[in-house]
């Protein structure tokens, strides 16, 4: 089991990171006439990892809802154009529906251990919030959406954000955001269900610096679920049946903490696909994720 894992997340990381020395290679994916900012540097400083990118529909009038997209790879690896690549007729639809798209980049665990990720995607988000007006944005209709160790920080964000944690925001970090819905693609919620939690060198391990049963006071504050509570957002959980990299159990014991707290959510486990694909981007998943964003920011 340990093997195939290995081999599944480097294929991953190879499939969501072909093409990405070009320019950005995905807005070939968006309708014609998305306005694209590129590379905005979210915390005014030359840190790589610190950029995203902003899609905005054509001839829109009026403030519009915005999708903020966080991309997988194990908390270690790709990039803001990773999930697009093989979700590109979601985000295509995202656009065309009259929503803003914006896909962010952030630290790795092998630059950085948690909470440095959260921190990242909160001033990320912040920058997005106290821009809103140059780029259009609706401040009250702001969304979240994650991919694998993306949709565990989606999720993390949207949890955490009415628990208003210090150490998961920069200094200076507005705090004044708040989330419409999160839509969850497989992420991990419980760092302790993975079956290498002794493994420090494992992902997860590298993620909060210790192996997760050895640190289970890190592992706790790293797991989405410790958060949830009555006032979270609603949530629309997606996973892959045959999911060898994160069981289904993450995303089963996401749903049922929400249930307990009363939160609204929908667990969707989609037949016979993997951990990642373009599966996910089929009509059936794609209709369900704009049908959720059209209830929540419409």
């Amino acid at each position: 089991m340990k093997q195939i894992r290995i081999q599944l997340f480097f294929l991953f990381f190879i499939v969501a990171s072909f093409g990405f020395s070009q320019t950005n290679p995905v807005i070939d994916a968006f309708p014609k006439g998305t306005i694209l900012y590129g590379n905005i540097r979210y915390n005014n400083d030359t840190i790589p990892k610190h950029l995203l990118d902003i899609y905005l529909p054509e001839n829109t009038k009026g403030k519009v809802p915005l999708v903020i997209l966080i991309h997988g790879g194990g908390w270690l690896s790709n990039d803001k154009y990773a999930d697009i690549g093989y979700m590109n007729k979601t985000v295509a639809e995202i656009v065309s529906n009259g929503y803003a798209l914006a896909s962010i980049d952030y630290r790795f665990s092998t630059q950085a251990v948690f909470p440095a990720q959260m921190q990242d995607c909160n001033r990320a988000i912040s920058y997005l919030y106290d821009n809103a007006d140059q780029y259009g944005f609706d401040k009250k209709r702001f969304a979240l959406m994650g991919f694998s160790a993306g949709g565990h920080l989606a999720s993390m964000v949207g949890l955490s954000k009415n628990n208003d944690i210090a150490a998961f925001f920069m200094a200076g970090t507005s705090k004044l955001f708040s989330f419409k819905a999160v839509v969850d693609f497989y992420g991990p919620t419980e760092l302790i269900l993975f079956p290498e939690n002794n493994n420090e060198k494992s992902p997860e391990g590298l993620l909060i610096g210790a192996a997760p049963l050895s640190r289970p006071d890190l592992a706790k504050a790293a797991s989405p679920v410790t958060y949830v509570d009555k006032d979270d957002p609603p949530f629309l959980i997606i996973h892959g049946e045959k999911d060898q990299l994160v069981s289904t159990k993450h995303s089963q014991l996401l749903s049922a903490w929400l249930s307990v707290f009363g939160v609204q959510n929908e667990l969707f486990i989609l037949k016979d696909a993997p951990h990642f694909g373009e599966m996910f981007d089929s009509d059936e998943v794609r209709h369900k994720v704009m049908n959720f964003l059209t209830q929540r920011l419409n």
